[in-house]
């Protein structure tokens, strides 16, 4: 973490959050003072090297905060007397956003799991096991034979057969484990055991929908989410909406020989798992890419090329930031 502060007639203190950089680059090609400078991006994402992935000059630094307002992963705060400017309407602000509607959430956990940042958490409470499996079922020690068939036969190892004595056997049945699929009964070569499935025919029994439903919490983290679209293009039931801070496109130089699996530098620095190695070469799904830059920085070969056609980035009202801001919708 690197800090900058300046006491006068308005305190300014700038703060850079390595954990939240990704070393893309924007803050560096945008600052007016050429303060900003990226560090070895490559072997600090793959952990050979301790250090910021960015250099800033602190002597240089004008403290303007455009770095902080412009930076897609609030890796750069900026305070002026100690309030950020996040905060204040004077400055530019993001309408990058994801958001889970927990109203049509189903607590699947799709979205954890794919999530590349780990920024979404869901907690969830299944429905009790009795309310979903309804039935009975009896066992006619008399007619048992103790042949095990049932035992084998189980799918849910419900079913026990206990010697009680020197020679007397019981037939016992777990209801916590029975599922009442009835096997045991058409097995039973001497028709001891008697199960019914009341929840096989829902039409003849009165159940409460809400004993067959996931309750559950779905928590995003929004200091992590990096508006990927991950969650918002696995969700089965489209709980998940995100606006991506940039729109524009990735694409290759026609001449470019990629190494493939013997580089896999852009695989590697990609904070949203966007890029796969595909017959050794480097392919950037643009469902996942938010246009960061942080592949095209790093590919050896140069060959990788950044398209921003809009920025949503709102309220500027700085004709020199808004010049600034511009040259990262220009396309390199």
């Amino acid at each position: 973490m690197t800090s900058i502060t300046r006491i006068g007639e308005q305190d300014r203190s700038l703060t850079h959050i390595n954990d939240k950089c990704v070393g893309c680059g924007i803050c560096a090609s945008i600052c007016p003072t050429e303060s900003i400078k990226n560090g070895p991006v490559l072997p600090i994402a793959r952990g050979l090297v301790e250090m910021n992935y960015i250099n800033i000059n602190k002597i240089n630094c004008c403290l303007c905060g455009l770095c902080a307002s412009a930076c897609p992963f609030d890796a750069i705060e900026f305070e002026i007397n100690d309030k950020n400017i996040k905060e204040m309407e004077e400055y530019p602000k993001w309408t990058k956003d994801a958001e889970i509607d927990t109203e049509t959430c189903v607590y699947c956990k799709a979205c954890e799991t794919a999530c590349p940042q780990d920024a979404i958490k869901v907690a969830r409470t299944l429905p009790k096991r009795e309310n979903l499996v309804v039935g009975e079922i009896d066992v006619d020690q008399e007619k048992c034979i103790n042949c095990k068939i049932c035992e084998e036969l189980c799918p849910g190892n419900a079913i026990k057969i206990k010697q009680t004595g020197r020679e007397t056997f019981e037939t016992v049945v777990d209801e916590n484990k029975c599922v009442y699929c009835l096997v045991c009964k058409q097995a039973c070569p001497t028709d001891a055991i008697k199960a019914i499935c009341s929840s096989c025919a829902y039409q003849d029994y009165k159940f409460d929908p809400e004993d067959f439903k996931t309750h559950g919490t779905t928590m995003l983290n929004p200091d992590s989410c990096v508006n990927c679209g991950w969650c918002q293009e696995i969700c089965p039931v489209e709980a998940a909406t995100v606006i991506k801070p940039f729109e524009g496109e990735v694409t290759f130089e026609e001449n470019m020989t990629c190494k493939g699996d013997s580089c896999h530098a852009c695989q590697d620095v990609c904070p949203c798992n966007a890029v796969s190695i595909i017959e050794s070469h480097s392919t950037i799904d643009p469902r996942f890419c938010i246009l960061c830059g942080t592949c095209a920085n790093v590919c050896p070969q140069k060959g990788i090329r950044i398209k921003r056609t809009k920025m949503n980035l709102e309220n500027i009202r700085s004709k020199s930031w808004q010049d600034r801001l511009s040259s990262l919708t220009t396309g390199k």
